[in-house]
């Protein structure tokens, strides 16, 4: 393995001249007709007009479906062409008794809200994301924030509407040990917060925040696509930066950050190997980060974050990881029994000795032992989190089966 060095010029940023090589070849090999993103593309995007966060007016078309959806206690809402709208409620699919849209009814919809780069970027890739206010009030926790994707599909538009209450929610109320909250407490380190798509990722990283900015003075910036949760300064000041309005991509965001003095930054999704390399050095270095991958539990995301690396380097990996990572976290939200709505079953992996000397050999399949071996430390299975669950009556034993990454260890706990 090559020595890490540092470079005074950039302080706190751990260089690997092998790494960076790497990172600038695939980079021109992904993207060859992208300019390279310096001094001279700043101006250029500051000055495109992008109002991605706007407010959806009373007596528009898309206010009164927004309305019912806020209703029900939806948290999406589906516009799909030759179909009626569809709420999501409680994890479970339900049209609306309305006439199905068409692809003119979707872009009227939405025709007030996009601005010149969203317009750009649905011409030129067929889809697009943008930001929106509904319900405001007078009171500044009040309304909703909503995220929104429109996608070309079969010649049409579609639309998926995700909805944010802007008041942020405690770890409590959201189901959560309150003692999560002690995992922010940490001057460095990656907490990783996973699971599949639509399982309250982003909802959980903002009660980590809201309860690190009521206990901590600390200075945090949030790199997301687009901004879900907006944090008010109390004792930490927030920066909050929007991909694609406030820069170009994660990776670019995140080094600048880093000369920023921040003491935490949230990286809204690891997509891709500059961004996952830059975050753990930052870790590394003495930084904060808090980031989100899609795994379903605690190996499948040490395993994504060492395979976006070629063969050659995943060694390397490996023992950056194993020295950066603080925790990992993974949820996914089950059905109540009583159908009133849904609760978080978690797993947590926590960076102890043993857990690091794991990762840097590899053995990756041995983390669940570990944790098994650690409940005293806080460390938990999935499994024991369901079956926590169905023996509370909380959740139906079905539903538990259904969502188990380790069908046997479910089936000795409930036994």
């Amino acid at each position: 393995m090559r020595t890490l060095y540092v470079d005074m010029t950039e302080p706190k940023r751990l260089i690997n001249p092998e790494l960076d090589r790497l990172v600038q070849e695939m980079n021109l090999l992904a993207e060859p007709d992208e300019p390279e993103v310096g001094a001279e593309a700043v101006p250029a995007l500051a000055g495109i007009d992008t109002p991605t966060l706007t407010v959806v007016a009373e007596g528009e078309p898309l206010e009164r479906l927004l309305g019912e959806m806020v209703r029900r206690k939806a948290s999406d809402l589906l516009l799909l062409p030759g179909a009626p709208p569809v709420l999501r409620v409680d994890g479970r699919l339900g049209a609306l008794a309305q006439p199905a849209v068409d692809t003119e009814t979707v872009r009227m919809l939405f025709a007030n809200h996009l601005g010149p780069r969203t317009r750009q970027a649905l011409a030129e890739t067929g889809c697009a994301d943008l930001s929106l206010r509904y319900g405001e009030t007078a009171d500044d926790d009040g309304g909703w924030r909503l995220r929104v994707n429109l996608q070309r599909q079969r010649g049409g538009l579609a639309a998926a509407v995700r909805a944010l209450p802007r008041r942020i929610a405690a770890l409590a109320e959201l189901g959560l040990p309150a003692r999560l909250a002690d995992l922010t407490r940490a001057a460095k380190g990656l907490i990783l917060i996973c699971g599949p798509t639509g399982s309250g990722k982003t909802t959980t990283l903002a009660a980590l925040l809201d309860s690190l900015n009521r206990s901590e003075v600390r200075h945090v910036i949030t790199i997301e696509d687009p901004i879900e949760y907006v944090h008010a300064n109390r004792r930490c000041i927030f920066e909050q930066v929007e991909v694609g309005t406030d820069s170009p991509s994660f990776a670019h965001a995140l080094r600048s950050a880093l000369r920023r003095d921040p003491d935490v930054i949230l990286v809204g999704e690891m997509r891709d190997l500059e961004t996952i390399a830059t975050a753990v050095t930052a870790a590394e270095t003495g930084h904060l980060i808090l980031a989100t991958l899609h795994s379903s539990d605690v190996g499948q995301a040490v395993h994504r974050i060492v395979d976006v690396f070629p063969a050659a380097q995943q060694t390397q990996i490996r023992h950056q990881l194993a020295l950066s990572l603080h925790a990992v976290l993974c949820q996914q939200l089950v059905p109540r029994a009583d159908g009133r709505g849904r609760v978080p079953a978690v797993e947590l992996l926590l960076a102890t000795y043993a857990v690091r000397n794991t990762i840097r050999n590899g053995a990756i399949e041995r983390l669940p032992n570990e944790m098994l071996t650690s409940r005293g430390l806080g460390m938990r299975l999935l499994e024991l989190s369901l079956a926590e669950l169905v023996a509370a009556g909380t959740i139906t034993a079905e539903e538990a089966r259904a969502r188990a990454v380790r069908p046997d260890e479910l089936a000795r706990l409930l036994r």
